[in-house]
């Protein structure tokens, strides 16, 4: 005959116990440094556009979808509106920053990129927001594409109207 032997079973609070002990991380040298060069990420939106937008301590330059700024923005005018917030703080060359604009033309990217700058240094350093929103900034945009209404040509235009 076969005998049948019980296991030990634990009671719930027993068993909880066990189960609360987690593992004791430890950080070396290595990772310590890896910390200190994180980015800081944040959106920017305008219209359709999308930028995202990481800032990179002790670098420096802008990269607009792996290009530089002045390649991507052409117009010296779109130039100027993406890195405002850098000219009205004085930090045109002290950070990196590596951008990713989808959607929306040009102009309206311009403008992600700099709602988008603007939250990334508001988020580096929270005094800089005063600042910002007195150029008004980091307010998005809200202006939209309205859109085609049934029986029209565009959002408004109707068709032309003849009386005979």
């Amino acid at each position: 005959m076969i005998k049948k032997t019980a296991k030990k079973s634990l009671s719930a609070s027993e068993s909880k116990k066990e189960t609360k002990k987690a593992p004791v991380k430890h950080t070396t040298k290595k990772e310590s440094g890896a910390l200190k060069n994180r980015y800081i990420e944040a959106v920017g939106r305008r219209k359709t556009s999308v930028a995202r937008v990481r800032l990179t301590p002790n670098e420096s330059g802008i990269k607009i979808n792996g290009r530089d700024y002045k390649e991507y923005l052409r117009l010296p005018k779109l130039q100027e509106i993406a890195i405002s917030p850098l000219t009205v703080l004085d930090l045109k060359d002290k950070h990196g920053f590596s951008i990713t604009v989808v959607g929306g033309g040009i102009a309206s990217q311009a403008g992600a990129v700099r709602h988008g700058i603007s939250r990334v240094l508001v988020k580096l350093d929270e005094e800089l927001k005063k600042r910002l929103k007195k150029y008004d900034f980091l307010t998005r945009d809200p202006r939209m594409v309205e859109r085609k209404k049934y029986g029209l040509k565009k959002a408004r235009r109707a068709p032309q109207w003849a009386k005979r």
